[in-house]
Formats: C-alpha cells, sequence, structure tokens
C-alpha cells in the first residue's frame, strides 16, 4: 500500500554504508518505507559522501555549500555541535549550510513531489523546513532530538527555535525531559507528540558472538562492565573510568569496555593510564554497527553514566542503554534527562545521580551480589524495550502522525495536491 512521499532532512546520517554515524534517521527511513511510504532524504555533502545513492533501499541525496568539498566540515564525525565546539572558526560556514539548505528543500517542493516534510532537529532543519513549507503549502513535521534545545541558548536562537516550533504543522519529541524544554519555549503548543526513536529488537550477528567478546575482554571471574557511545565528557566517561577504580581493590579482576570513539578519547586513556587501570578498562575504538548489539550483550552490566554539560546539553533519550536492555543486559545509569523515561529504579535498572563514581561502583557491586535482583531487572527491562521502544512501534507512530497531517492539509487546500 502506497501512503505518500515523504522529504526527510537532517544533519545527522551515515555518510556512507558502515559509516560511525549513528543511524537512527536511515533506520526510520528504512521503517517507514516498509510501511508503504516513499522516503527521501536530503543532508548536507561532506567529503568523500556521493551526490546521490541508495542506502539500504532509501534514496539519498546531499547537497553541496561550500568548495571544495574538504571545507564541508560543519556536520557528522560527532555532529554539528561537537563539531563547532572543537573548531570554532567552522561557525563562517553557517550562513552557507542553511542557505544551500532551503534552496535545496525549495527546489524539490517546486515540482510538488512530496506530500510532507519530515525535519530532524529544530535547527537549521525545522527553521528552514518551516520556511519552505509555508511557501508551498506542504504539511511539515519537525522532530526535535534534545540537542537542539539543550545545547543552543541564547535569545536569537530561542527565537529562532520559537518561531520554527509555532509554525511546524507537528512537533515530536522523544522523551518527557524535551517536551518540558519544548514547553519552556512555547507553553501553549498544540500539536506536540512524544514518539522515542526506536531500537532494533532482534539483532542477531552470527560473525560475532558475545561469547567470543567475553573470552577475549574478561579478566578472570571478575564482572565486565560495557559502555558504548561517544567518547566525550557529557557521557561520563570518566565517572566511570573512576568507578572501575573504587572496584579494583574488591574486584581485582574487574574490566570495562568503552566502545565508541570520539574526540575526548586520549584523555580518558591518559586519565585510566594515570590511575593505573589501563589492564583493567579496553577502548575498542569504532565498531561497525551491526557488531554493537554482540558488545552489549557481552557484557554483564551496562553502564550509563551521562552528565549535563556545560553547554546545556542534557542525554534526550539514550538509545545505547535502550539496545542494552534489547540484549538483556542490566543497566546502571544516572539519573539525567529522558534517560529516567527508560530506567526504572530498581523496577528496569539502577539509577544514580550525575558525576558520581563511588555511586556507580556501589551500584556494581549490589547487581553482583545480588543475581535475583540481575534476573528481575533484565526481564523487565527486556519487555518496556519490546513494548514503548522499538523501531516497529516508533515507526508505526510517525506514519500515523504523518497520515493525519496529509489528510489535514487536504482538507484545508482542497485544490492542493499534497496528499494525493
Amino acid at each position: 500500500m502506497k501512503r505518500g512521499r515523504i522529504l526527510c532532512v537532517t544533519s545527522n546520517f551515515p555518510r556512507w554504508a558502515g559509516d560511525s554515524t549513528t543511524p537512527f534517521v536511515l533506520n526510520l527511513a528504512v521503517d517507514l518505507q516498509e510501511l508503504g511510504w516513499q522516503v527521501t532524504v536530503l543532508v548536507p555533502h561532506a567529503q568523500g559522501t556521493a551526490l546521490r545513492e541508495i542506502l539500504e533501499g532509501v534514496k539519498v541525496e546531499r547537497f553541496r555549500y561550500l568548495w571544495p568539498s574538504k571545507l564541508e566540515t560543519v556536520c557528522y564525525q560527532g555532529g554539528a555541535l561537537i563539531n563547532l565546539r572543537k573548531h570554532r572558526a567552522d561557525y563562517v560556514k553557517l550562513p552557507a549550510l542553511v542557505a544551500s539548505e532551503f534552496c535545496s528543500i525549495v527546489r524539490r517542493l517546486i515540482g510538488k513531489e512530496y506530500d510532507l516534510l519530515h525535519s530532524h532537529w529544530i535547527l537549521p532543519q525545522g527553521f528552514t523546513g518551516t520556511l519552505a513549507s509555508r511557501l508551498f503549502g506542504v504539511p511539515h513535521v519537525t522532530t526535535v532530538h534534545g540537542g537542539d534545545v539543550f545545547g543552543l541558548q541564547g535569545a536569537v536562537l530561542t527565537r529562532f527555535k520559537r518561531f520554527t516550533l509555532r509554525h511546524a504543522d507537528a512537533v515530536t519529541i522523544n522523551s518527557s525531559v524535551t517536551e518540558r524544554a519544548v514547553f519552556d519555549i512555547v507553553p501553549d503548543l498544540k500539536e506536540l507528540h512524544q514518539i522515542p526513536m526506536g531500537v532494533s529488537t532482534s539483532q542477531v550477528n552470527a560473525a560475532l558472538s558475545s561469547a567470543e567478546l567475553q573470552s577475549r575482554y574478561r579478566r578472570g571471574n571478575g564482572p565486565l562492565l560495557v559502555f558504548a557511545g561517544r567518547i566525550v565528557e557529557e557521557k561520563g566517561v570518566e565517572d566511570l573510568i573512576r568507578a572501575v577504580g573504587i572496584l579494583v581493590p574488591r574486584f581485582p579482576d574487574i574490566s570495562a569496555l568503552i566502545v565508541g570513539e570520539g574526540q575526548d578519547r586520549p584523555a580518558f586513556e591518559h586519565l585510566a593510564g594515570k590511575l593505573g587501570l589501563s589492564d583493567h578498562v579496553v577502548f575498542t575504538g569504532w565498531v561497525e554497527p551491526k557488531d554493537v548489539f554482540a558488545y552489549l550483550a557481552a557484557g554483564d552490566i551496562f553502564i550509563g553514566p551521562s552528565r549535563k554539560a556545560s553547554n546545556g546539553w542534557i542525554e534526550a533519550q539514550g538509545l545505547a542503554l535502550i539496545e542494552a536492555m534489547v540484549a538483556k543486559t542490566p543497566v546502571i545509569a544516572t539519573r539525567s534527562g529522558g534517560i529516567i523515561d527508560a530506567v526504572r529504579h530498581e523496577e528496569t535498572g539502577i539509577l544514580v545521580n550525575e558525576r558520581a563514581p563511588d555511586e556507580i561502583a556501589q551500584a556494581v557491586e549490589r547487581l553482583v551480589k545480588k543475581p535475583r535482583l540481575v534476573n528481575y531487572l533484565r526481564e523487565q527491562a527486556y519487555k518496556l524495550a519490546l513494548n514503548e521502544f522499538s523501531r516497529a512501534s516508533s515507526a508505526q507512530a510517525f506514519s500515523d502522525l504523518f497520515s493525519r497531517m496529509i489528510q489535514a492539509k487536504r482538507l484545508q487546500c482542497p485544490d492542493n495536491r499534497v496528499g494525493m
């Protein structure tokens, strides 16, 4: 059943097959196509990427915003906010990025080829999408992921965000904490819908088993802790390393597997060495997305120690910990941002305070000594992940919303091709 044509606009998307960029936007596009939608994804170009290609059956088009392509460095590899923080000179590239994105959307809407525009992140995609949708009468849904409301502060940026949120046909958010942040900007927003990004609920990789990883990384009979995500300050990797230092006297064979890559990895490797923990803390570096599930399943306990960053960033949802729940690995995480939507204390995991390595250590010791509690937590967490955070349920919720938006726009503009 063909439902309609969606133009999805985002700045965070795999640059090529197997890229390290988290593929949740691609996953949603794939799932929507399985429900009958035709999805085209529009993203910024970067050096080494194709201008047009098909990824997992999804049509991807990339727009140029600077020449030569080696200058197109605002997006990818951790995201625009992190890249701008690392290279402040890149701020001068933003006008070119925003203008090119807007023109690229307009060119695709002129021919009335799309029934709905879906933008990811309020700025700049939500803003450019709102302007373009108002020009052509195409319904526009913008999705707030968290960094766009928590990490982009200031009076001017807030005005842009308020304009976007007020004039989008609908806004989706991924967690309760993101919802509160949106209401702080626009208290009377009507079309606001909480739809978490979904995770795969059946991930089997015959090429890499959790048993193989346990054999490779476990030290003796000690617990194997695992973290997966960007290796940056706000993910709380420092607190995990310090917790391992606290635990070594009690569990001499303890080990921590830190899966991922990021700008702060050298600093954390230095910290582990300084604390004498180089034999206990292993940095795997980037692993292919298809292998992440095996790493999560290999761990005895998943640690999600995210913390609020100095620039206001908060963990809006935390997909890695939900993937750990699917892998039936018990979770210890911080009471930070949207994490509490999935990790319910002593029901689907153990919650600790931010920046509290001692609390992480106490929680690890508790789980190691209480296998019955571990079994209860992993079963409850698994049920929650399947029922509320699956890719299928997320895609269906977006699909239902899109259908309603297209139908509403068609009733408003009966002579418009939208939704036909």
